[in-house]
């Protein structure tokens, strides 16, 4: 068998040279089988079925066949034909194509072997195909040859253009490179067959980019093609890149893609300040760490390239005053470093400078990268409230201090320069006990009340000072008081004694060990000493040890107790410390007689029972209660005439109705009272003493409080020592009426629709003032209105 591959027609002449081509590298060799072409017989075909399965020699050989893609004809491609050498041309033989693509992509004509391509053929799909040939028997369907395998293959043509698979692309570079520093490599793909021509042959080529750029034409490295390209001129560049096929001759497919450079930064730029002298101004009350104002240097760089750091390097606040740097926005921040005083400074002056931490050594000839800028500050004055001096107080007071004693002086100023006057008071949070007051205007603290160490042994109280222009304005000071120790309390028992004796005790028998506490601490510490009390000095019964160790031993000074002679004895026994001056006091031991056991065990403390010998009669039991009933009478007497006496004499409420106490806290009869207190007293103490007059609606139980009052304190010009005495005193007494009250008409009260009534604020001119809008006040001012409003009748209102 031999392969013809003619083509049918004209249409299909570029085919058939190309096939002709190919038909040269096939090997044509060609066997024809022995003995002429007949029909074979039964026998032969069994036997020619048995060597089908044994190695025989073909009588036709061939390998591949060669088809074009891409074919546009309306026509079926002529592909190839088969021929058998026993095919005679009587139309005997039959042909059958099988494999890839058969009956669908390939047909052949069964009966003269001709092979056609149905469909279109695209090598960048398939590039060949393996199909398989038979020559059959048309009567019989036996075969006639075995069966045979071929190739066609799919020929190349160039229509696919070089495509970018992974455009487009970005690169960056740093600025200021040097020509012919590599950017990035691009690669374009050609699906066409590189084996064939110059289909796939891809030459690079730059379209747009120039003059900054260059790409190498075989390997599509793009590099940069001019020196000295700064960010900050142009930042981003669009090159676009081509690739051509067929080596970039005439008639080759293209194909471009985008690149997108960036230009990164590098430190080429220095920073400056684009103010030379910067104004601010601050409040002396700015807080420590507060902003004053904000410098910025700037830097044409970006990132760690534009980061700044500010300092400050000369100038007379670098105390006063620091720089921080924000790394968010690379901004100097200048803050108080240190108090401010407008009355001590009202300006500084500062010489900041910003520098960039980040440098690079090929760049240091384009610096110096760094620049400094003068910054003027001006201290602006506020008002500020009361400073002390010292801003601390400590304060040893002992604690018998009399009352009104000043202990300390508060000295306080205003540091304006209007220097406005101080009032003092104290904080009554830090001093709810009021043990001190202090004068409203001198700052001097004084004692209140009596101190008790062994109560309160340190006071901690707040003293405010006040502008007198501008209350507001408040300042304040700590005072520690510590109350110093003075011997006033005498020694005593730690406990309650009770001790016991056996009435078979000896002579010089420990009864009990006692010992002793004082609430007083004196520095060298304390010792006490031990005695009988003077009217038990001379017991016959026991006797006291001082042991010198602030304890005692109570010793039996004879044996021989009795419990039915005597079963309880109370020794009182004298304690005294070693104060200045020595105090004393007398504790009573209990010692009970007991009856003990050989050993000293106690068995019983309780005396027997003694029958009397006679027993009363009934006349000494009446007479007994009837003396118990007259002083029950007597009591009840005496309690009656007591209370009679502390109730007041009954007025007439008419005559002296104002003066009426109902209780303590009770307002005076105003200015008409005349009788209850004597004014004079209150502004000359020393007075007080020689007049004293008494309330005539009342009979007093006490004497004027005055009396009570030590004499230093009477004689002393300051009238708060007096007023401060007094008002102590009569606290303590619940049960003392106010003979004496002191009114304070210094400020006016607030709430009032009238507001204020005071004339100092009532029109200076000459003419007569209308009262007539206190009729629209209401009824509470409805008796005002009468008195100065006006009125149609011209008498006298009273």
């Amino acid at each position: 068998m031999w392969t013809s591959g003619r083509m049918s027609n004209a249409k299909n002449l570029l085919g058939l040279g190309i096939s002709l081509y190919f038909w040269g590298l096939m090997d044509l060799t060609t066997t024809v089988l022995s003995g002429s072409a007949r029909p074979l017989t039964e026998g032969q075909e069994d036997n020619l079925s048995d060597k089908l399965h044994q190695r025989m020699k073909r009588s036709w050989v061939w390998n591949q066949f060669f088809v074009l893609e891409e074919y546009t004809g309306t026509d079926p491609l002529y592909v190839g034909k088969l021929h058998s050498d026993m095919d005679r041309g009587d139309g005997s033989i039959k042909y059958i194509l099988s494999g890839e693509g058969a009956g669908i992509v390939f047909t052949i004509d069964d009966t003269t072997g001709d092979i056609h391509a149905i469909q279109r053929l695209d090598r960048e799909e398939r590039s060949q195909y393996t199909l398989r040939a038979q020559a059959l028997d048309r009567r019989t369907g036996r075969p006639m040859e075995p069966e045979s395998e071929f190739i066609i293959k799919i020929q190349d043509i160039n229509d696919n253009e070089p495509k970018f698979l992974d455009g487009p692309y970005v690169a960056s570079v740093p600025e200021m490179s040097p020509v012919g520093t590599s950017v990035i490599q691009v690669t374009a793909t050609d699906a066409d067959d590189p084996t064939y021509g110059n289909s796939a042959r891809v030459v690079y080529s730059i379209l747009q980019g120039q003059p900054y750029f260059s790409v190498d034409s075989r390997t599509g490295l793009i590099r940069t093609a001019l020196m000295n390209m700064d960010r900050e001129a142009k930042e981003y560049y669009e090159v676009i890149i081509q690739a051509k096929d067929m080596g970039g001759q005439l008639g080759g497919l293209a194909g471009t893609t985008t690149v997108n450079i960036t230009l990164s930064d590098v430190n080429d730029n220095p920073p400056r300040f684009p103010q030379k002298h910067y104004q601010m101004s601050v409040l002396e009350s700015a807080p420590v760490s507060s902003t004053v104002g904000r410098v910025v240097a700037k830097d044409l760089d970006e990132g760690i390239n534009a980061e700044m750091k500010y300092s400050l390097v000369d100038g007379d606040g670098l105390d006063v005053f620091d720089i921080n740097t924000d790394p968010n926005y690379q901004v100097g921040i200048i803050t108080v470093r240190k108090p401010l005083s407008f009355e001590s400074k009202k300006s500084y002056t500062l010489k900041v400078e910003g520098a960039n931490p980040h440098l690079e050594m090929r760049f240091l000839n384009l610096g110096p990268f760094r620049d400094t800028t003068t910054v003027h500050i001006s201290v602006e004055d506020v008002d500020e409230p009361p400073v002390f001096e010292p801003s601390f107080y400590f304060v040893e007071v002992p604690e018998d201090v009399e009352i009104g004693t000043t202990i300390q002086i508060i000295s306080a100023k205003d540091p304006d320069v209007t220097n406005n006057s101080i009032r003092y008071s104290i904080d009554r949070s830090s001093d709810p006990g009021r043990f001190f007051y202090v004068d409203i205007t001198s700052g001097a603290l004084m004692t209140a009340r009596p101190l008790d160490r062994e109560d309160v042994s340190w006071h901690n109280i707040t003293v405010l000072a006040v502008e007198l222009n501008n209350p507001s304005q408040v300042g304040s000071v700590s005072v520690t008081v510590k109350v110093l120790d003075v011997n006033d309390n005498a020694p005593e028992f730690a406990r309650f004694y009770e001790g016991f004796v056996c009435e078979n005790a000896k002579a010089g028998q420990l009864i009990q060990t006692v010992s002793a506490i004082d609430r007083d601490d004196p520095q060298e510490g304390q010792h006490f000493y031990y005695s009988l009390a003077p009217e038990a000095a001379n017991n016959p019964n026991f006797t006291l040890r001082d042991n010198q160790d602030n304890t005692a031993w109570i010793l039996t000074r004879r044996s021989g107790f009795r419990q039915h002679e005597q079963n309880t004895f109370y020794l009182p026994i004298l304690i005294s410390d070693n104060g200045r001056p020595m105090l004393s006091s007398t504790g009573t031991l209990t010692v009970h007689v007991c009856s003990c056991d050989d050993d000293g065990m106690v068995m019983s403390c309780n005396a027997e029972a003694y029958v009397l010998p006679v027993s009363l009669s009934r006349g000494a039991l009446i007479a007994i209660l009837a003396c118990i009933f007259v002083l029950l009478v007597l009591v009840l007497l005496i309690l009656s005439m007591r209370r009679q006496r502390k109730q007041p004499y009954i007025i007439d409420e008419e005559e002296n109705i104002h003066e009426n106490i109902v209780r303590y806290d009770d307002e005076g009869g105003g200015e008409e009272d005349t009788e209850a207190f004597d004014i004079a007293a209150m502004w000359n103490p020393r007075e007080a003493q020689l007049v004293v007059k008494n309330r005539q609606d009342m009979l007093p139980e006490i004497e004027s409080l005055s009396r009570y009052v030590p004499q230093a304190c009477v004689m002393d010009n300051n009238v708060h020592n007096y007023v401060l005495a007094k008002l102590y005193e009569a606290d303590m007494d619940l049960w003392a009426p106010p003979f004496d009250s002191l009114q304070t008409y210094m400020f006016e009260g607030n709430g009032s629709v009238a507001e204020s009534l005071s004339s100092l604020q009532s029109v200076t001119t000459d003419s007569d003032q209308s009262y007539d809008y206190l009729t629209d006040w209401g009824p509470r001012f409805k008796k005002l209105a009468e008195m100065y409003g006006a009125t149609d009748s011209s008498g006298a209102l009273w």
